[in-house]
């Protein structure tokens, strides 16, 4: 019998040390949410970096973290504010370097608008991508070095294979893909986009994350697994067919569900 998918979560650093033996009993793979905000990145990281690497001591199940969004595209026009996103993803991968970090999440910046209007402007979709390269390449070439992927997280995306061609057009196996299951049933329920597991399918080999949580198609909920409308025996259908298995990362705005998901996933006979 095969052994079922193990769920990791994305947790602060305090919300690892209260699920520290949850964490620990299965090696979850973990993803440290304290090193997106801007206030933490501009005031130097080495202090609570430090500090989750003494509380990761021991602990064997793979790092991440979840790089800089707030206010910014990776696929800037200003130069200027291009340089403000190197400087953020640089720090993000200190700390990566620091608490052994091999993920960090990236946002698409492909948006809503993108979606029906880059074939409106001639050469608008490489465009894009070369933007992407100028703000993103010196920090895939570090990510290589360090043994950091990053992951390329939908958000607004309605064309699934959008972000995974930006993947692709770096040719580096630093770079590959997330799906973020909530932001996939949203884009479905509102924009008409393919569902959840259509996403999962598309992105193939590429995809090597996913942030687990439910919602309703209306908004991004991060509810606990099975608490919304997402079906849940077909993505993880779909991850079981994929050549390589993702990290799984539990992403929900209510830490304390993190028991009652993988109790659901659990009697599905989906994961644990």
């Amino acid at each position: 019998m095969t052994a079922l998918p193990i769920v990791g979560a994305a947790l602060t650093i305090e919300e690892f040390a209260g699920l520290r033996a949850f964490m620990f009993d299965k090696d979850r793979d973990l993803e440290l949410q304290d090193f997106h905000r801007p206030d933490v990145l501009m005031n130097g990281v080495d202090d609570l970096a430090r500090r989750a690497a003494d509380l990761l001591k021991g602990y064997r199940g793979r790092i991440g973290i979840h790089g800089p969004f707030w206010d910014f595209t990776i696929a800037n026009w200003d130069p200027e504010v291009r340089t403000l996103v190197q400087r953020r993803m640089n720090v993000a991968l200190d700390v990566c370097g620091i608490i052994g970090g091999t993920h960090m999440v990236v946002h698409s910046p492909f948006g809503d608008w993108d979606h029906n209007n880059l074939d409106n402007y001639p050469g608008a979709r490489d465009a894009i991508l070369t933007r992407c390269h100028q703000t993103m390449r010196p920090i895939v070439e570090r990510a290589e070095e360090m043994g950091v992927i990053l992951v390329i997280e939908n958000v607004e995306d309605i064309d699934p294979l959008a972000r995974i061609r930006l993947a692709e057009s770096f040719g580096s196996n630093a770079v590959a893909v997330s799906v973020d299951t909530g932001h996939a049933h949203y884009v479905n329920g509102s924009r008409g986009a393919p569902p959840v597991d259509y996403f999962i399918k598309r992105a193939g080999a590429l995809l090597r994350h996913i942030h687990l949580q439910d919602a309703d198609g209306h908004a991004d909920r991060h509810w606990a697994i099975g608490d919304g409308t997402i079906l849940w025996p077909a993505v993880f259908a779909s991850i079981a067919a994929l050549p390589e298995p993702p990290r799984l990362i539990l992403e929900l705005r209510d830490k304390s569900l993190i028991s009652k998901s993988v109790r659901y996933l659990s009697e599905l006979g989906l994961a644990e």
